[in-house]
């Protein structure tokens, strides 16, 4: 018992750790000295064996507040049954690893190799894989929808051999390195783990005599040409999905799919959020003044705009139903929101700067309530800053 240590220290943790806190410690520890990870370290394998002797301890309530009272005296014979082994269910290290990590948990999948644990390989049909195609398009494409023709090499079922793999009138052999299984196991010990088989990678099959027109992989790279509509309303990060449109299937099974993901560039006048459209529009400072009509530019077209007597810089008009379709629903639009620039005349002419002077000569400090409020604060603030000045 003297040349124990510490349940908490081999994990990492405090005494007063959650149980949620000792299995991430735990999963972090075991995960480090996994055998698979360490073949042949047997310092390793010890450590593998000591975290998950003390993950059993203080994982369970019963047994941790034995340990917290009595340290690892509780355990020995007589003193709980715990006797530096493997209770509670569980009959060794992998079977606490098991549990932590899930019952379907892969190893050789986490490290890289094959999977299955020892069991074969299917070798009948099998789905091709899905692909992805990244897709710019302009924001009237997407806010509006288009159709695209897109050309993307894709892996078809070979002809010469029908995705067999094997030149006609041969056939494939089962693979003699792992017997049909796809995998080689090694190891030994309380863990074995499996590896993709070097010799068929994991078909489970050799070819002796490999098609000429596929050497063997079942398949071809071709240049295909597909049809796309761009459906109104995408957005960046929107994906499309194309059925059938993926890689060709192995051994005559389905094809996949194509995934096409949608990249929106920025318009320099419409500015989306969501379903709605925002854009800022100048409106001349008589029409802002005295109030009356504009014309709007909107995705759908031109739209009229009654601006009111009076409208101030920044003041926002909605234009309902002017925005984006709802592409996931195929119904309901967006706004389109205005925010109003106050535009000034310029390139005046004499004439025309004699006019505006005499127009605003009759104008006063009460007909502009921001310029009062203005000068009422400064007003304020220097008066105030003239009594911190006397005082």
């Amino acid at each position: 018992m003297a040349d124990k240590r510490d349940y908490y220290e081999i994990l990492g943790v405090a005494k007063g750790a959650t149980a949620d806190e000792i299995k991430k410690a735990y999963r972090k520890v075991a995960m480090k000295y996994h055998p698979d990870r360490n073949p042949g370290d047997h310092e390793a394998e010890e450590k593998f064996k000591e975290a998950s002797e003390a993950y059993e301890v203080l994982s369970d309530a019963d047994k941790k507040a034995r340990y917290d009272q009595f340290g690892h005296q509780a355990f020995a014979a007589g003193g709980g049954g715990f006797g530096g082994g493997f209770g509670g269910g569980f009959h060794d290290a992998s079977d606490i690893f098991e549990q932590v990590f899930g019952g379907g948990f892969n190893i050789n999948d986490l490290f890289g190799g094959g999977g299955g644990g020892g069991r074969r390989r299917s070798t009948g049909p099998a789905r091709g894989s899905d692909l992805r195609y990244d897709l710019d398009v302009d924001f009237e494409e997407a806010a509006l929808g288009s159709h695209r023709k897109l050309t993307l090499p894709v892996s078809e079922t070979c002809s010469r051999c029908s995705g067999n793999g094997a030149e006609p009138g041969t056939s494939k052999t089962t693979c003699p390195t792992c017997r049909g299984r796809g995998q080689v196991t090694s190891g030994g010990g309380f863990i074995q783990f499996s590896q993709t088989c070097p010799t068929c990678h994991g078909s489970g099959e050799t070819i002796s005599s490999p098609c000429r027109e596929c050497h063997g992989s079942g398949s071809i790279k071709e240049r295909k040409t597909i049809k796309l509509r761009i459906p109104a309303g995408v957005e960046s990060g929107s994906r499309q999905r194309l059925p059938g449109k993926g890689e060709s299937g192995v051994r005559g099974g389905p094809p996949g799919d194509l995934f096409i993901v949608f990249h929106v560039r920025d318009h320099e006048f419409f500015k989306r959020n969501d379903l709605d459209i925002y854009c800022e529009v100048p409106v001349p400072f008589h029409i802002a003044m005295l109030g009356g009509e504009i014309q709007v530019p909107t995705i759908h077209g031109g739209a009229k705009l009654k601006i009111p007597a009076g409208t101030e810089s920044g003041k926002v008009f909605r234009l309902r139903g002017q925005g984006v379709v709802d592409a996931a629903h195929g119904h309901g639009k967006g706004d389109q929101n205005v925010m109003v620039k106050i535009e000034v005349p310029t390139r005046l002419s004499g004439k025309e700067k004699k006019a505006m002077q005499e127009l605003c000569s009759t104008l006063h400090d009460n007909h502009f309530e921001e310029s009062a409020r203005m000068k009422k604060m400064a007003a304020t603030f220097y008066e105030r800053k003239r009594k911190l000045e006397e005082e």
